[in-house]
């Protein structure tokens, strides 16, 4: 017995539809001590992240004055910068995150209008 594609084999079986699970973000800030841009850099990546991703991300704040060696490994040359490491790809944003249209942006969460 034949069946056309939309004829159920199992008609007593139902298809539930699942969303799929937000993204998980992975953030890195590279800041310099406690400079004022630093400083403004780590509240407004916070309240951004906050604001925008409760619950789904995770951010290490990486003091460069205290490990200088990951500048290179990780190419960093201006601070602030923060990276976003999962979801893939890679993505690098230097400032003090003020503006958070460029950060939601740089960060691939609300497209450009």
């Amino acid at each position: 017995m034949k069946t056309s594609p939309a004829q159920s084999v199992r008609p007593d079986l139902k298809v539930v539809a699942r969303k799929a699970a937000p993204a998980r973000y992975i953030l890195k800030l590279y800041v310099a001590g406690q400079s004022p841009k630093s400083v403004n850099a780590i509240a407004n990546i916070k309240r951004i992240c906050e604001e925008n991703l409760k619950g789904r991300y995770e951010l290490d704040v990486i003091d460069l004055y205290q490990q200088p060696q990951l500048a290179q490994g990780e190419q960093i040359i201006a601070l602030p910068t923060l990276t976003r490491k999962i979801p893939p790809p890679v993505r690098r944003i230097i400032g003090d995150m003020s503006n958070t249209e460029r950060v939601l942006v740089g960060l691939d969460i609300k497209a450009m209008v």
